[in-house]
């Protein structure tokens, strides 16, 4: 995503300067603001296939059982790096401009199931 100082620079490079909020205006104007970009996990057909068969295993359980489970979804653990979040340009309510969460490399470990 480019900043509005990005933008801001990039409009003094070529002659005019146009103010931060002058873009932000324009942009909001536009149906764009500034949003959280959703994660997607990045899961090869091995995961996938992993997943399904976990559940699949599952579907007996008594109520009873899955009341002693701890229920954790799926997370992701990064050993290195950062997963700050990240910002970009989109439209209310639209699922666009998503980032790739890469399960291997930079050391991370998922976890997921119960």
């Amino acid at each position: 995503m480019i900043t509005l100082d990005e933008l801001q620079r990039s409009t003094a490079e070529v002659g005019d300067s146009v103010h931060r909020t002058t873009i932000s205006h324009l942009l909001h104007k536009s149906g764009l603001y500034g949003r959280v970009a959703r994660r997607k996990p990045f899961l090869k057909d091995i995961h996938k296939k992993c997943c399904l068969k976990f559940a699949t295993s599952h579907l007996g359980d008594t109520p009873n059982m899955l009341k002693k489970v701890l229920w954790s979804d799926e997370t992701k653990i990064e050993l290195f790096g950062n997963n700050a979040k990240r910002y970009v340009w989109r439209k209310s309510n639209t699922a666009e401009h998503t980032i790739p969460t890469v399960k291997h490399g930079g050391g991370s470990i998922l976890v997921w199931a119960c």
